[in-house]
């Protein structure tokens, strides 16, 4: 699939970008409210007993901050923060090295947990539970197996599929928080203070527009706060007003609810082609020329949550808002 404008998965060329405009502290988090007044609490307390955190788990759609509070934990607790994520770590040594390197309070923060593979989650478990690892020494006949003991720590899970980990894993945590996709006006106030920080100068009217745009995902909020500004010191006096960010967005092929060309593919596609639906994933796949994963984890959340297509149990339906949102005549089906 080709590079998205609105894809909210991490740019590589864009991390040091992304990573000057996350907040360092809960009280700069703008969103999330019930996350943050639980983890306040969890927070306090464990400073008070001078203890760790218990295990955390954030699940939820990519871009809506997972790694930015896990930072956030690690700066209110006072402690370091390692980060790793589940492809990286191919063998049990790799991961019982990274453990094992952990001084005493540390945050180990593994991004998309769900893809460790079995033999390295494995070691996690001894771990998480009893703060040990189980080490194999010699082979064969000889071989015994030696208890290491590990430094208290805090091992935070980000995942956008929390239904692939495995129960064992999943039961090992002991806060479990689905982070939601943020309203317009939250939006709105992370764009003004990117903005800030980037020293932009934005109207009300600009935020809202931007907001209203990026798909409640607050990484493509920065993201296209940094085209559009591109396009307003470029074609215009540097002020991102309502009617530069339209335009800037039309140019992008971005439409007022955030859609791109594949989203609205995906839809004119189900409707065109399949009469609306119902079509399952793997042939509205081929039809589209789209990766089934793609399609179900990256592309159809944010239709689903805007009212504009269904998940059933007969495949993927349109929905009657997605008919006039596309301007095709609509007709209920009998």
């Amino acid at each position: 699939m080709d590079k998205r404008v609105i894809e909210t998965s991490v740019i590589e060329e864009e991390k040091r970008f992304e990573t000057g405009l996350r907040p360092k502290t809960l009280d700069q988090y703008i969103g999330q409210e019930k996350a943050k007044s639980t983890l306040r609490i969890y927070i306090q307390a464990a400073r008070q007993r001078k203890d760790v955190l218990d295990h955390i788990l954030f699940y939820g759609p990519p871009g809506l901050g997972k790694t930015t509070l896990a930072g956030i934990i690690a700066n209110e607790m006072g402690v370091n923060m390692k980060v790793t994520s589940g492809p990286a770590i191919e063998k049990p040594g790799e991961m019982a090295a990274i453990l094992n390197g952990l001084s005493e309070g540390d945050i180990l923060f593994v991004d998309e947990i769900h893809r460790l593979n079995r033999q390295v989650e494995e070691v996690l478990y001894p771990a998480m539970e009893d703060f040990a690892i189980d080490i194999l020494i010699g082979k064969g006949s000889t071989a015994k197996s030696i208890r290491l003991e590990l430094p208290r720590f805090t091992l935070i899970g980000a995942t956008t599929r929390a239904g692939l980990l495995t129960a064992p894993l999943r039961d090992r945590f002991g806060v479990l928080h689905h982070l939601e996709y943020y309203t317009v006006p939250e939006l709105a106030q992370i764009i003004k203070n990117s903005a800030r920080v980037l020293g932009v100068e934005i109207a009300e009217s600009g935020a809202d527009e931007l907001a209203k745009r990026s798909r409640g995902t607050p990484r493509l909020a920065n993201r296209l706060l940094k085209r559009v500004r591109d396009y307003a010191e470029v074609r215009y006096d540097g002020v991102i007003t309502s009617a530069v960010a339209n335009e800037a967005l039309d140019l992008l092929d971005v439409d007022k609810k955030g859609l791109d060309p594949v989203d609205r593919r995906v839809l004119t596609t189900i409707i065109d082609t399949f009469a609306g639906g119902p079509v399952g994933l793997d042939t509205l796949s081929a039809a589209i020329g789209e990766d089934g994963g793609t399609l179900e984890d990256v592309i159809e959340p944010y239709l689903i949550k805007t009212g504009l297509l269904m998940r059933t149990p007969r495949g993927r339906i349109a929905t009657e808002a997605a008919y006039r949102h596309l301007g095709i005549a609509y007709e209920a089906k009998q």
